[in-house]
């Protein structure tokens, strides 16, 4: 597996910084820590699109955080991210 370096600045779009608040509604807690440590360390790259990127990694025994972003020069930034079972990624 290619391991990539986010040595970088990570931001987060509006939609990104509201998804916690939308998760957490739903009774499922994600830190921002979480999904920078993804995006440090990922499980897994995908190339989504162009110029659109999933990292993944697992953040408890029974789900894994998707983070869709963009890389613009020295800067990640978060489009959004959503948690999904193991089992269906793996």
């Amino acid at each position: 597996m290619r391991k990539y370096n986010f040595d970088v600045k990570i931001t987060f779009t509006k939609h990104a910084r509201e998804k916690f608040k939308i998760l957490e509604n739903h009774g499922f807690i994600v830190k921002k820590s979480q999904v920078k440590d993804i995006l440090q360390k990922p499980d897994n790259v995908k190339k989504s699109d162009l110029f659109v990127f999933i990292a993944q990694g697992a953040i408890n025994e029974k789900y894994i955080l998707r983070v869709v972003f963009k890389k613009e020069k020295d800067i990640i930034k978060v489009i959004t991210f959503y948690p999904v079972r193991k089992e269906r990624y793996l």
